[in-house]
């Protein structure tokens, strides 16, 4: 990634949702030519000179103080996501806090999280790595969603999947909005991580292929999934509705558990169960 232009565009975006009234900003008069806030008015907002805000959006003032975090971050009234993001844009090198470049080494998961997917047999659960690849899943999770461990290894990836295989738009109910936050999920990941040359190639093949990532990626939305609702439309069983959770792995920060629940009694368990029934080992599916 251009850092300078990951700092200006993120920038640009988010005082662009920020109108004046929202700020508490008297109107002055003048003739507004961009949507939300004005550089000026930020630099207010945050206590800093118009010209000092013009060198950090521009990327010429990296590395300032954790205060100036705060304060820009308090006037674009950014969220703890977009706080960790602005972050990882302004330091530089050695000065970004806590981060290290991802190991080149391919993420392996311990067997013990393997057991425990097994054990989790009522439900889907997957492991996510870095990317969004998917490094583990269990038999239902690869029923409602695709069979990962039939794929490439280099295909075995949650926002590929999403995004370039035709049957999750079917698969995957309101596919727009699950599509556009697995994108903002790698936005995060890219500014912890601009020199990630698989991050940076699965990025330029979203691009060339699907049409939709373009306009998402240059919203600079960031987002880390944590829990929420899924639907998917299974052709066997119909629909299903799940509340997922998210959890990192204890002993590797960059592995994270998902977990799909289901209301017990619910017709989305019932569905499990026959699915599960019917795709079990040995009887052929339909």
């Amino acid at each position: 990634m251009d850092r300078t232009k990951e700092i200006a565009g993120f920038l640009r975006s988010r005082r662009a949702r920020v109108t004046p009234e929202e700020a508490g900003l008297p109107a002055d008069g003048r003739v507004r030519r961009v949507p939300g806030l004005r550089r000026d008015e930020v630099a207010r907002l945050a206590g800093v000179s118009t010209e000092y805000y013009t060198r950090l959006e521009q990327g010429r003032a990296l590395n300032p103080s954790a205060e100036v975090v705060d304060a820009i971050t308090r006037a674009l009234r950014l969220d703890d996501t977009e706080r960790e993001h602005l972050t990882d844009l302004l330091y530089s090198g050695t000065q970004r806090p806590h981060r290290a470049a991802p190991a080149t080494k391919a993420q392996r998961v311990r067997p013990g999280l393997h057991l425990m997917l097994e054990t989790l047999d009522h439900v889907p659960a997957f492991i996510l790595g870095r990317r969004t690849d998917v490094l583990a899943s269990n038999r239902l999770a690869r029923e409602v969603l695709t069979d990962f461990d039939a794929l490439p290894a280099t295909h075995r990836n949650l926002a590929r999947y999403y995004l370039l295989d035709p049957r999750a738009r079917e698969r995957v109910g309101d596919w727009a909005r699950i599509a556009a936050e697995t994108v903002a999920m790698l936005r995060l990941e890219a500014g912890r991580y601009p020199d990630d040359r698989r991050l940076a190639d699965l990025v330029g093949e979203l691009t060339l292929k699907s049409p939709e990532f373009t306009g998402w990626w240059n919203d600079h939305r960031v987002l880390r999934r944590t829990h929420g609702a899924k639907h998917y439309h299974h052709p066997l069983v119909g629909d299903l509705h799940f509340s997922y959770e998210s959890f990192q792995v204890p002993g590797d920060a960059e592995q994270t558990l998902c977990v799909y629940n289901v209301e017990p009694g619910s017709e989305t368990a019932q569905s499990l169960r026959v699915l599960a029934s019917w795709t079990a080992p040995g009887i052929p599916t339909r």
